[in-house]
């Protein structure tokens, strides 16, 4: 990502317009503080927003064309190159506002695409992002002028009037649209049966999945790498980490458990991103404990919660315990201490091992510290708490091998002619 990096910061940001309907279901105030920072994560600049608040849309263009000519001249004078509207406009909308204008329009939609298209990574990351767009536009492929006129049909005969009236350009986009959708769910359905495959091996080993889970931006990736050592990029901009990636992290009771680290949420996420990424969030419903992660310093911190909880009720997560972290405690505006909330912070280690602890104090059923002294004719028993749990003790006496350990509960019945 460091390329991109470089190039972001030789080219200057693009100057973008914000547009939005208050229609009152929601605070419209705190969505457009998030579309501007969606914007700053696609290298553009918000220097002026139009707000229109009425209870229903107007026809053809949803603001009026009182607040429309305000946005020409905003753009105008502000020198924008485009327009981002919070919120989901039909093709029609986007050429009439775009003509209203007099600059190009996008929604709130179209840029968090943009932004995954953009930083997709991994082959999965990609085809999820291009499955996403696909779907988004092919209802909007409608009416786009003489671009769509008629191809001349295929019929026999000399005469022009003899031809069929063949397919429209907009039927063969179409046509063209859903077999490229057919086609990537079918590639991603191969990749979803290996990682389901994945995660059964991943099962039989015993280990427990740890999801770091939560809006954008929160530091779970930074998170990851204090507790795990660093590997996994880490920005401080929206939608940093796309991929789901997965650490080794051992607890202090010994206990091995896979700290999984997975896309960011934002609220109203595209409906089609939810379900192109779909398997990607999964992640989360396959873990024995959910880390919910929230920024310490951001005001809207709760609303931020909710908005994870909503969309892990929606991926059947509703039985697997959560524990709620509050990271960037070391920011100026972080919450005060309470005992019973778990502050953490990814760039100082303050409260890193609170939360260890308390992982393991969830996953305390799974695991159990034993002695045992193996026969030399049975250490390969040995194996499950080598591999499966931890060996904190290890010696070659005369009558055996002596171990201390911790081994996973379902592993116990293999030592109990051994304890010690």
């Amino acid at each position: 990502m460091s390329e991109l990096y470089d190039i972001l910061v030789e080219t200057p940001p693009t100057p973008v317009l914000l547009l939005a309907l208050d229609q009152g279901e929601w605070d419209c105030e705190r969505s457009l503080n998030e579309l501007a920072a969606l914007c700053e994560a696609n290298h553009m600049v918000a220097v002026g927003q139009v707000v229109q608040r009425r209870s229903t849309p107007e026809t053809g263009t949803v603001l009026g064309s009182g607040k429309l000519e305000e946005g020409r001249l905003a753009a105008e004078t502000l020198s924008a190159e485009c327009a981002v509207f919070d919120g989901e406009l039909t093709g029609s909308q986007i050429r009439n506002i775009s003509s209203a204008l007099g600059i190009e329009v996008i929604d709130r939609t179209m840029l968090i695409l943009e932004i995954f298209r953009s930083r997709a990574v991994t082959n999965e990351g990609k085809l999820q992002t291009e499955l996403a767009l696909l779907r988004y536009r092919l209802p909007r492929l409608q009416g786009m002028g003489e671009a769509l006129s008629r191809q001349g049909g295929g019929g026999g005969g000399g005469g022009g009037a003899r031809r069929g009236a063949g397919e429209t350009k907009l039927e063969l986009d179409r046509r063209h649209v859903h077999a490229r959708i057919d086609a990537l769910a079918e590639r991603l359905a191969e990749i979803e049966k290996r990682r389901g495959e994945s995660r059964r091996a991943r099962a039989k080993t015993g280990m427990p999945v740890v999801s770091l889970v939560g809006y954008t931006n929160v530091g779970k990736s930074s998170l990851m790498n204090a507790l795990c050592g660093p590997s996994v990029a880490e920005a401080d901009m929206l939608f940093a980490t796309l991929d789901p990636t997965s650490r080794k992290l051992v607890l202090p009771s010994g206990m091995a458990v896979l700290l999984v680290d997975t896309v960011g949420f934002v609220s109203r996420l595209p409906h089609n991103l939810v379900e192109a990424f779909k398997s990607t969030l999964e992640e989360a419903a396959w873990s024995d404990v959910i880390v919910r992660v929230a920024d310490a310093c951001d005001p809207q911190r709760e609303e931020q919660l909710a908005v994870t909880d909503e969309v892990l009720d929606g991926l059947d997560c509703a039985d697997i315990p959560r524990l709620t972290v509050y990271n960037k405690c070391d920011k100026p505006g972080a919450m005060s201490f309470d005992p019973d909330i778990l502050l953490t912070s990814a760039k100082t280690g303050y409260g890193l091992d609170a939360l260890l602890r308390r992982l393991d104090t969830l996953l305390s059923d799974r695991v159990r510290t034993i002695r045992v002294l193996l026969p030399y004719d049975k250490l390969g028993l040995a194996g499950p708490m080598r591999e499966r749990g931890r060996v904190q003790t290890e010696e070659y006496r005369p009558d055996g091998l002596y171990l201390e350990g911790t081994v996973k509960r379902e592993d116990l019945h293999l030592f109990e002619g051994y304890l010690v």
